[in-house]
């Protein structure tokens, strides 16, 4: 079974960086799509950005720009580089894998798309 934990989360003031880091357990690591969602108190989840086994990356229009995702799949680890942070960022910020489809080219942005989770790290941007 797969499990995933991030870290990295923290408080930052609007206009800095944070990187958020997931570290997975399973085997299988380099051959499913990754995801970083993020929930904010009152709100549904959301898709932020995610990257498919073979590297290509999808964003949110919200964080297109601003932030990037990466993988290093000789560690293990899915990486969520964020900069110029805004309040509207804050939020509990989840990575998942979609390890049910192996080797497939699709991102999904819905979380129903997703198998496993993290417990997630909280990210608050203050101003």
């Amino acid at each position: 079974q797969e499990q995933l934990v991030e870290s990295g989360g923290g408080l930052v003031q609007a206009g800095g960086s944070l990187r958020l880091s997931c570290a997975a357990s399973g085997r299988t690591f380099r051959t499913y799509a990754m995801a970083w969602f993020r929930q904010a108190p009152g709100k549904e989840r959301e898709f932020v950005g995610g990257i498919s086994w073979s590297g290509r990356t999808y964003y949110a229009d919200s964080v297109k720009g601003r932030f990037a995702i990466s993988r290093d799949n000789a560690e293990n680890t899915l990486v969520l580089q964020m900069n110029s942070l805004k309040r509207e960022d804050t939020a509990l910020y989840y990575c998942a894998a979609d390890h049910l489809r192996p080797y497939s080219g699709d991102v999904p942005v819905n979380a129903s798309g997703y198998s496993y989770w993290g417990q997630g790290t909280q990210v608050t941007v203050s101003t």
